[in-house]
C-alpha cells in the first residue's frame, strides 16, 4: 500500500527526518496535549453517519485509533501520512490493539485512493503542509463519496497563538539564522487566513463550507516543557546542529519566556484554531478547477 510516488520536497524531507523522529519520540506527550482536538473529531464522526473514515496527516495514529474504536467492527479508519517514522509508530500501536484501523504512507496530493471510497475525511492539524493544497483537497474529493463529510482542525495565526511562537521569539537574538515564518508557505500557520481556506476548498470541489474559530485549552507537564520547546518548530530544527553553549543559552531564554504559562507542575495555554467542515457534492457539481488541479 506504499506504492504512491512521494514528492521530493522540503516537507517530505522534514517529516521523514528530524521532525518525524521528534514526534515519534514525544508521541505520548503530544497525544496528551492535543487530546481535546482528537475528542472534537471523534465526536464529529459520532454525530455523522459515516463508517469509512480517512484520517489525513495521521501522525503516530492516536486519532485514527480513537475513531476505529468508535466505529468498531462495522467500520474502518485509514490513517495516511507522508512520514515513514510516524507511520511505523502508528502501525506498531495498532499491532498492540485489536483494531480495524490501518495506516498507509502516502502523499495525499497524489496518492491513488480508490475513488469514492470514504464517507468521512478528518484531520487533526495535518492539512497545513501541502505544497499544492488545491490538488490535495481535489484528490481527497475524488476519494470521497458524494455527500461525504470533511472535518478538519487547523491553526489560526501565529499572532493568536503566542505560546506556539514563544521559543522562536525568545531565541531569535541568540540564533541569527533562525528562519522567519512566511504567510501562506506550507507549515503550521499556513491556514491562518479563513478566506484562503474557503478558496482552496471551493476550487478543489467541496461545498457547504463552514469555518469557525475555536479556542481550546491545552496542557502539558512542566517537566516536559524544556524538551518540547527545544525539539519542535523552527528552534528545534536549528538547535539540532548547535553547540552545547548555544543550546544552553537558548534553553534558558526560552524557559524564562515561557514562565507565564507555567502553573505549578502544569503548563497551560490556549490553542487558537479553525474547525472546518465541508461536504462533497455530486461529481457533476464540482468546479472545473478541481478537475485540473
Amino acid at each position: 500500500m506504499d506504492a504512491t510516488p512521494q514528492t521530493d520536497n522540503e516537507q517530505t524531507a522534514l517529516w521523514n527526518g528530524h521532525a518525524g523522529r521528534a514526534w515519534v519520540d514525544a508521541q505520548a506527550l503530544l497525544d496528551q496535549m492535543f487530546k481535546p482536538f482528537e475528542e472534537l473529531l471523534v465526536e464529529a464522526v459520532r454525530a455523522g453517519s459515516g463508517h469509512r473514515v480517512l484520517d489525513v496527516g495521521c501522525g503516530t495514529g492516536s486519532t485514527t485509533l480513537a475513531v476505529a474504536r468508535l466505529l468498531g467492527a462495522g467500520g474502518r479508519c485509514v490513517g495516511a501520512d507522508i512520514s515513514d517514522p510516524m507511520i511505523a509508530a502508528a502501525r506498531a500501536r495498532a499491532g498492540r490493539e485489536d483494531t480495524t484501523a490501518s495506516f498507509i504512507r502516502a502523499d495525499v496530493q497524489m496518492h491513488a485512493f480508490e475513488p469514492a471510497s470514504f464517507d468521512t475525511i478528518i484531520s487533526r492539524l495535518g492539512v497545513m503542509f501541502f505544497d499544492n493544497p488545491v490538488a490535495a483537497f481535489a484528490n481527497l474529493r475524488r476519494a470521497a463519496r458524494d455527500d461525504a463529510e470533511l472535518q478538519f482542525i487547523a491553526w489560526r495565526s501565529a499572532a493568536e497563538n503566542p505560546f506556539m511562537t514563544t521559543a522562536e521569539r525568545a531565541a531569535a537574538p541568540l540564533l541569527p539564522n533562525l528562519p522567519a515564518r512566511r504567510p501562506g508557505v506550507p507549515g503550521q500557520f499556513s491556514f491562518a487566513d479563513r478566506d484562503r481556506i474557503s478558496t482552496i476548498l471551493e476550487e478543489s470541489g467541496w461545498a457547504g463550507i463552514d469555518i469557525r474559530p475555536i479556542d481550546v485549552d491545552c496542557t502539558l507537564p512542566e517537566k516536559a516543557l524544556a524538551g518540547y520547546l527545544s525539539r519542535f518548530g523552527p528552534v528545534g530544527l536549528i538547535l539540532q546542529d548547535a553547540d552545547e553553549r548555544t543550546r544552553a543559552q537558548v534553553g534558558e531564554a526560552v524557559r524564562a519566556a515561557s514562565e507565564p504559562y507555567v502553573h505549578g507542575t502544569e503548563v497551560r495555554y490556549t490553542a487558537a484554531c479553525w474547525m472546518v467542515s465541508a461536504r462533497a457534492p455530486s461529481a457533476s457539481a464540482a468546479p472545473r478547477e478541481a478537475a485540473h488541479a
